[in-house]
C-alpha cells in the first residue's frame, strides 16, 4: 500500500530511510509523474526538436533511476539534477554515436525506389551469411553497434566488457565483414 505524506508530495520525499524498503514501482512512477514532461522536453531540446527520441531518453532515464531506486530512494534532494545529468549524459551518447553512423534523412521523394525487393532480399541474404562467418563475439557486437543503434557504452554495459574493448571487436568486425562480403562478391576489391 502507498502512502503519501501530501498529495503533491511523491512518496520517495518521506524523511524515512528509503535505504531497505523503496517501493521501486511507486518510485518510478513518481519520476514518471513529477518529472517525465520536464526531461521529455529537455532531452527533445537537445535532440532538435525530436520528440520521440526524446521520449526513449527519458524512458532510459527511468529505467536507470529504477535499477539505482534503493540509492536515489534515500538522496531525493538530489533526484533532479542525477535525472537530468543521466538524461544530458545519454544524448550525447546519441549525439556520438550519430557521428559514427550517421543516418542519412531524404524527403520520401527523394528515395531511390528503382531498387526492387528482390535485390534488398539478396542483399539481406549475403548479409546474413556473412554474419554467420564472423564469431560470436563480433557478430555480437555488429548486432548491438549496427543493428540495435547502442552506443558503445551500452554495448560493453550489455556484453560485460570495457568499452575500448568494444571498439576494437568492432573494427575488426567490420573489417571481418567486408572481407567475408568481398568474398562474396558484393563488394567490390
Amino acid at each position: 500500500m502507498e502512502t503519501r505524506t501530501t498529495a503533491s508530495a511523491p512518496a520517495w520525499s518521506h524523511d524515512r530511510n528509503l535505504a531497505s524498503d523503496v517501493d521501486c514501482e511507486a518510485f518510478v512512477r513518481d519520476i514518471y509523474d513529477q518529472y517525465g514532461p520536464l526531461l521529455v522536453r529537455y532531452a527533445a531540446r537537445l535532440l532538435d526538436g525530436d520528440w520521440h527520441k526524446g521520449e526513449d531518453i527519458f524512458q532510459e532515464t527511468a529505467a536507470r533511476a529504477w535499477k539505482h531506486a534503493r540509492f536515489l530512494g534515500t538522496r531525493h534532494e538530489s533526484l533532479r539534477p542525477w535525472l537530468f545529468t543521466v538524461a544530458r549524459n545519454l544524448v550525447i551518447d546519441h549525439h556520438r554515436a550519430r557521428k559514427v553512423r550517421p543516418s542519412e534523412h531524404m524527403a520520401v521523394e527523394e528515395l531511390d525506389t528503382s531498387r526492387d525487393s528482390t535485390a534488398s532480399a539478396i542483399d539481406a541474404h549475403a548479409v546474413s551469411q556473412a554474419l554467420a562467418e564472423l564469431n560470436e563475439q563480433q557478430r555480437s557486437v555488429i548486432c548491438l553497434m549496427y543493428y540495435l543503434e547502442c552506443s558503445v557504452a551500452q554495448a560493453a554495459e550489455h556484453l560485460g566488457i570495457p568499452a575500448g574493448t568494444v571498439k576494437s571487436r568492432a573494427f575488426y568486425a567490420v573489417r571481418a565483414l567486408r572481407k567475408a562480403l568481398e568474398k562474396q562478391g558484393i563488394l567490390g576489391v
